[in-house]
C-alpha cells in the first residue's frame, strides 16, 4: 500500500508539472504578443496563428505517439526527451521580439514536442496504477491544480487577496510580468527540470511493440464508420462546430480581462475557470442522472454563448466578466467531458480508443484550428485594438458577438437533430470520475483548460 501511494505521489507531481508548464505561458501569450509585436500589421491574426500552433500539433501528435512511444521506447523516456528539447525551444522563443513569423514557427516546433506528452503522461499513469477508475482521477486533478498555480505565480497574486511575488524576487521585475518573456522563460526552466524528473518515473514500456504502425488507426480514422449512425454523426459535427468559438476564449480572454478588469493580475482571475471546472467535474454524475446526455451537451453549448454575450454586452462590468470566466466549468465539462463519456458508451469496445482520438482531432485539432484563424481574421476585420482598455471597450461587442452567434447556431442545430434514445443518463455509471484535459482543455487555457 505504501509503495502504491508513493507511485501515485510521483505520478501526481508529473501531472502537476505537465500542466504548470502549459498554463505558465499559454494563458498570457496573447498579452505578450500584443506588447512585443505592437504596430505590426494584422496583429490579431498573428495572435490567432500563434495559438493555432498547438492545434496543428494536436492533429499530428497521435502519429508521433503511435509511431515512437507505443512501439519503440518507454513512454517516460520519450516524455523526458520531449520536455528537455522543448525547454530549449521555449527559451529561444522568449528571445524573438521582432519577427512574428519566426515566433510562430518556433512555437509550432515546441508544441510538436509538447502535445504528444499529453497522451504520454496518461500512458505512464495507466501503466503504473492498479485501479484506474479510482486512482487516475486523483492523479489527473493535479494537472488542473498545476494550471491554476501557474496562473497565480505569473500574476503574482491569489485572486488579489494574497501576494505571491516569487517571480519578482527571482527576476527583479515588479509589475506586468505577463507582458514580458518571463512566463516563457519560467516554463522553459520548469520543462527542463520536469524532463530530468521524467527519467526517474516508473517504467511504461511500449504497449504495441512489434505491431505494424497504421497511420489510419493512429489518427482514429477507423472510427469514421461510426458516422453511419445519424445521432453520432450529428454529435461529431456539433463537437467540431462548437470548438470553433471555443478558440476565441483561449486566445483572447486573458488580454480582454487584462484590459477591462484585472490588469497584470488577470492570469490569477483566469484560474477561476479551472476552479469551476474541478467543481463541475465532481457534479457531472449528479447532472447526468437528472438531465441526460442531450441536455447536458446542450447546456454546455448554450453556456459558451452566454459567456460571449456577457463579454460582448457588459465588458465594463467586472462581476459579469467574472461570471463569464466562472462559466468555464459548465462550458467545458458539460460538453467536452460529457462528450467523452458519450463516445465511450457509443463506440464498440474495439473502437473506443480510436473514437476518442477521432473526437479529439475534431475538437482540439480541426475545430479550434479553424477558430484561431477565424478570430485573427475577425479581429483585424473590425480593427480590434486589444492592447488598451479603450480598444476593448469599443470593440468587445463586435468581437465577441461572432463566437456567440456561432455557439447559438450550433446549439439550435444540435437540439433539432440529435435524438439519441440508445444512450441515456442511466446507462452511464454514476460513479464515473471524468477528468478531462485542461486548455486548451483545456484548459482550460482555462483554460485555457
Amino acid at each position: 500500500m505504501n509503495d502504491n501511494r508513493f507511485v501515485i505521489s510521483r505520478l501526481s507531481i508529473m501531472m502537476f508539472l505537465q500542466f504548470f508548464i502549459w498554463g505558465g505561458f499559454f494563458v498570457t501569450m496573447g498579452v505578450y504578443l500584443l506588447d512585443i509585436f505592437q504596430g505590426e500589421e494584422g496583429l490579431n491574426s498573428i495572435i490567432g496563428q500563434a495559438y493555432a500552433t498547438h492545434n496543428w500539433a494536436a492533429l499530428l501528435a497521435p502519429v508521433l505517439v503511435g509511431l515512437i512511444a507505443d512501439r519503440y521506447f518507454n513512454a517516460e523516456r520519450v516524455n523526458a526527451v520531449c520536455h528537455i528539447l522543448g525547454a530549449g525551444i521555449l527559451w529561444y522563443a522568449a528571445t524573438i521580439t521582432n519577427e512574428p513569423g519566426i515566433f510562430i514557427w518556433v512555437m509550432l516546433a515546441y508544441f510538436m514536442l509538447y502535445m504528444p506528452t499529453l497522451a504520454l503522461v496518461n500512458a505512464i499513469s495507466f501503466a503504473n496504477i492498479d485501479d484506474p477508475d479510482r486512482e487516475f482521477p486523483k492523479i489527473r486533478v493535479w494537472g488542473t491544480l498545476g494550471w491554476i498555480v501557474a496562473g497565480f505565480v505569473v500574476s503574482q497574486t491569489v485572486l488579489g487577496w494574497i501576494d505571491v511575488p516569487l517571480l519578482t524576487v527571482i527576476t527583479g521585475v515588479e509589475s506586468n510580468i505577463q507582458a514580458t518573456a518571463i512566463p516563457l522563460q519560467m516554463s522553459a526552466v520548469i520543462s527542463l527540470i520536469y524532463g530530468l524528473y521524467s527519467f526517474t518515473l516508473p517504467a511504461a514500456p511500449p504497449s504495441e511493440k512489434g505491431k505494424k504502425f497504421n497511420l489510419y488507426e493512429a489518427l482514429g480514422l477507423d472510427a469514421i464508420k461510426l458516422l453511419s449512425n445519424r445521432n453520432f454523426a450529428v454529435f461529431c459535427i456539433s463537437s467540431f462546430a462548437i470548438s470553433i468559438p471555443l478558440a476565441f476564449y483561449y486566445a483572447r480572454t486573458n488580454d480582454f480581462v487584462t484590459a477591462v478588469a484585472f490588469g497584470d493580475q488577470a492570469a490569477s482571475f483566469m484560474a477561476i475557470g479551472q476552479m469551476s471546472e474541478v467543481l463541475f467535474m465532481i457534479l457531472i454524475p449528479f447532472f447526468l442522472l437528472r438531465l441526460g446526455v442531450k441536455w447536458m451537451l446542450l447546456v454546455g453549448m448554450l453556456a459558451w454563448a452566454a459567456r460571449y454575450f456577457l463579454f460582448g454586452i457588459f465588458p465594463d462590468s467586472v462581476m459579469l466578466v467574472l461570471l463569464g470566466i466562472a462559466l468555464h466549468g459548465v462550458c467545458y465539462d458539460f460538453f467536452f467531458v460529457t462528450g467523452q463519456l458519450y463516445v465511450e458508451k457509443k463506440a464498440p469496445k474495439n473502437l473506443r480508443a480510436s473514437a476518442q482520438g477521432f473526437y479529439n482531432i475534431l475538437t482540439y485539432g480541426a475545430g479550434m484550428l479553424i477558430g484561431n484563424y477565424l478570430l485573427g481574421w475577425w479581429g483585424d476585420s473590425i480593427n480590434l485594438d486589444g492592447s488598451t482598455e479603450a480598444g476593448w471597450l469599443a470593440g468587445a461587442f463586435s468581437f465577441w458577438i461572432m463566437p456567440a452567434i456561432i455557439a447559438v447556431g450550433v446549439a439550435v442545430m444540435f437540439y433539432l437533430f440529435f435524438w439519441d434514445d440508445e444512450v441515456e443518463a442511466e446507462t452511464i455509471d454514476a460513479n464515473v470520475s471524468p477528468i478531462a484535459d485542461t486548455e486548451p482543455a483545456e484548459t482550460s487555457p482555462g483554460t485555457v483548460s
